[in-house]
């Protein structure tokens, strides 16, 4: 067999309109592709730099040229966990060892990690943060779509979530608060947000400040994203949350997500399976996390001016499974 050969680049991609949350607005994200070409087999895997952790797209390209070697050796998905940290880098390795062992052996991914037969998966739709006319705009435009994640950004949240709720009022509602409610009343929030029935109620206190939500009462359930990133960050969480969204760019790939979403399971916490803005390529591992959990938030390439081709196909609320072409 031929040696494997590590190709590593940096691609832009346009977002349709800018993508506002509490910390700022984007109006593109720049994801790092790998790939490993094994004659002619080609496997992919696509991450997007976490930026609130300090990640660049030139930083993640820098650890990844860095194991071009080591992918020539033939390393495995387990060796890249004892290698890199979680990260953007891990997963976009990770990704394409997947795609590769998949293209060598002739089973699926879903199949090589024993799930049934993959089947639509209903995904939540995002609502940037705004005043509470532009969004309840955005979420009239979006109102035909099952379920809406609406971006919080602390006070003056009452009202948007308001101005969302009248403007889709039959729309499942989740809210993402990216760690703006520092300053505020968690469990008068909660209650506030429940009379729009609210679902679920994203990271509302920043990492680090876990153990404040020991004693709220809230009639919501909470769920951790910043807070949780890997196996070993889960324990914090425990007592704490009743959900943790799982994202591939913050466990270090589908590897450590699928260690991660058994012990949450195990410890009786829900499972959310989130993402970076990304394209289809960086989507499509996660999808097989999101067949295990209660809440998908998969609509990364939907914010996006364009996709790649072989991109994911989504009907009405519902992303399809990856072909072949795509990944894995």
């Amino acid at each position: 067999m031929p040696q494997p050969i590590l190709s590593v680049r940096i691609e832009r991609f346009p977002t349709d309109g800018a993508f506002t949350i509490s910390r700022g607005a984007k109006t593109h994200v720049d994801v790092v592709v790998a790939e490993i070409t094994i004659g002619n087999i080609v496997g992919r895997g696509e991450a997007t730099p976490i930026y609130y952790r300090g990640e660049t797209a030139e930083g993640v390209a820098t650890d990844l040229f860095q194991l071009a070697t080591a992918v020539a050796g033939g390393i495995t998905r387990e060796d890249l966990l004892k290698t890199l940290p979680a990260g953007a880098a891990r997963n976009a390795l990770d990704a394409a060892l997947w795609d590769t062992e998949a293209k060598l052996t002739g089973r699926r991914v879903w199949e090589r990690i024993g799930l049934p037969k993959p089947a639509p998966i209903l995904t939540a739709y995002t609502i940037s943060v705004g005043e509470p006319e532009v969004m309840a705009a955005a979420a009239r435009m979006a109102s035909a779509r099952e379920l809406l994640k609406v971006k919080m950004a602390g006070e003056g949240d009452e009202e948007r979530i308001a101005a969302v709720r009248a403007a889709a009022p039959h729309t499942r509602l989740i809210v993402d608060a990216n760690e703006a409610w520092g300053d505020l009343d968690i469990e008068r929030m909660a209650a506030a947000l429940a009379v729009h029935r609210v679902e679920l109620i994203e990271q509302p206190l920043p990492a680090g400040r876990d153990a404040e939500l020991e004693h709220v009462r809230a009639a919501v359930p909470f769920c951790a994203d910043e807070s949780v990133h890997d196996l070993a960050s889960l324990d914090s969480c425990l007592g704490h949350y009743d959900f943790i969204n799982v994202k591939l760019d913050k466990s270090g790939g589908l590897t450590e997500a699928l260690r991660l979403i058994e012990a949450a399971r195990a410890a009786g916490i829900g499972i959310m399976t989130g993402c970076m803005l990304s394209t289809s390529l960086g989507i499509a591992p996660a999808f097989y996390a999101a067949m295990q959990g209660q809440f998908a938030d998969l609509d990364g390439p939907l914010l996006l001016a364009r996709d790649r081709q072989h991109a994911l196909t989504f009907e009405g609320s519902d992303v399809l499974p990856p072909t072949a072409e795509l990944w894995g």
